[in-house]
């Protein structure tokens, strides 16, 4: 923020001055406003220097009380730069009362911090940010006071206590009390690294204490439904309504990759003939906020049809009747056991089988399954390209299996034979 600032030393003569040493004086200009302060410290008028603001001479007590004039002016000058870093106004009267030492001003810290950026960040959720994501800093929170009782039986603890022994402790509190999964811990870690950040930028943290801190996440082994299994789940006939619905949901995101986000917002308006005169889906991603363009294949469509006179679809005016994402997930379960499949399956294994079963083991290239799944860089997509290396794998160990009994060596009697 940009101000103009002046600073002035100059000797004050009352109405009832009439001779000998005069108090010396610093007035302060801010945009036009002025403050005059006191600098305890007097000086004869013939020996003070109006046009430098110092006192003339050499001797030791002018050298001295020049000196002392020189630190208040640094004072003064430091306190300008640490509102100018800040980007906060600064009036005259405060700088008088941070160079008397009147001022208190406010530590911050670190729950509060967060607490207040939850707080912007719920105004934003739904528009800029997923609501999913706000729900994972929330949590994230409550952990963060959990730690700090335990660590501190306190509730609270002021940022400049942060450091790097703080971040260790608080993993090995998220591992080992909590009992929570590696790389779920590092997720907390991460959105605590935000937080922190946003101090070290305010300059109310003197140094960032995640300098010595690297957070590193495990690579996990992603659950994807083979072909013949998308075929037993297409087959499946299931008794049960809520059951079906599930199932035809799930069958639906398997072949778009949509996430259970974008699949409850999905409006017949998403649906636009492409450049191939075939229906696409364009939506923006709810995470990611990039476009996302999906050509639907026909086992997508037959879903969409199924469900286009659907009451729920027109009350909602939706494409598709889904339910909560807990209740989804609850319900694969069952259809799981069902289809005899010994995975656990969630909804967001549909996206995985998509980008892998359905696109890029079909000769997709890796780029164009990125783009369909909305993902900003390609390196994302490239994980599932691992997965595929570990399914070469299988597929390379059975055909070995089959070579290996087609190169048996024949039975005794038949060698006698020969």
């Amino acid at each position: 923020m940009q101000q103009s600032f002046k600073t002035l030393f100059f000797l004050k003569r009352g109405h009832g001055y009439q001779n000998g040493p005069a108090p010396i004086y610093v007035r302060i200009t801010i945009n036009g406003r002025q403050k005059e302060i006191t600098t305890q410290r007097s000086c004869e008028p013939g020996k003070w220097n109006q046009a430098t603001g110092r006192a003339k001479g050499t001797r030791a007590e002018i050298v001295q009380l020049n000196s002392y004039l020189d630190a208040i002016q640094a004072k003064i000058f430091e306190i300008q730069k640490e509102y100018e870093l800040r980007n906060e106004p600064l009036t005259p009267e405060l700088v008088k009362q941070k160079l008397l030492g009147l001022t208190q001003e406010k530590k911050h810290t670190l729950v509060e911090v967060f607490r207040y950026h939850n707080q912007q960040f719920a105004e934003l959720a739904g528009t800029e940010f997923s609501v999913g994501t706000l729900k994972k800093f929330k949590s994230a929170l409550v952990s963060l006071q959990n730690f700090i009782r335990w660590k501190f039986g306190q509730e609270d603890i002021p940022i400049a206590q942060l450091s790097h022994q703080f971040i260790t402790d608080y993993e090995f509190y998220l591992k080992s009390v909590q009992g929570i999964q590696h790389n779920t811990a590092m997720g907390n870690i991460k959105k605590l690294k935000k937080i922190v950040r946003q101090c070290v930028a305010n300059d109310w943290l003197a140094k960032d204490p995640f300098m010595a801190y690297k957070i590193k996440t495990r690579e996990t082994h992603r659950v994807i439904l083979t072909e013949e299994e998308l075929q037993t789940l297409a087959d499946k006939d299931f008794p049960l309504a809520r059951l079906d619905q599930v199932r035809d949901i799930f069958l639906f995101c398997c072949f778009t990759g949509l996430s259970y986000s974008d699949v409850t917002k999905l409006r017949p308006g998403d649906l636009v003939r492409g450049i191939d005169g075939e229906l696409w889906i364009h939506i923006t991603r709810t995470k990611t906020d990039t476009a996302s363009r999906i050509p639907l294949l026909p086992t997508a469509l037959s879903i969409l049809e199924k469900y286009q006179d659907s009451p729920v679809v027109a009350l909602k005016g939706t494409l598709l009747p889904t339910l909560t994402n807990q209740r989804m997930n609850s319900y694969l379960k069952e259809i799981a056991d069902a289809c005899g499949f010994h995975k656990e399956l969630t909804f967001h294994c549909s996206r995985h089988t998509f980008a892998t079963t359905v696109t890029l083991t079909n000769g997709v290239p890796i780029e164009t399954v990125g783009k369909m799944l909305g993902h900003r860089n390609l390196r994302t997509t490239q994980h599932y390209a691992k997965i595929l290396d570990r399914k070469v794998s299988d597929d390379m160990k059975a055909l070995r299996e089959k070579l290996g009994l087609k190169q048996s060596p024949p039975k005794n009697d038949q060698a006698e034979a020969v």
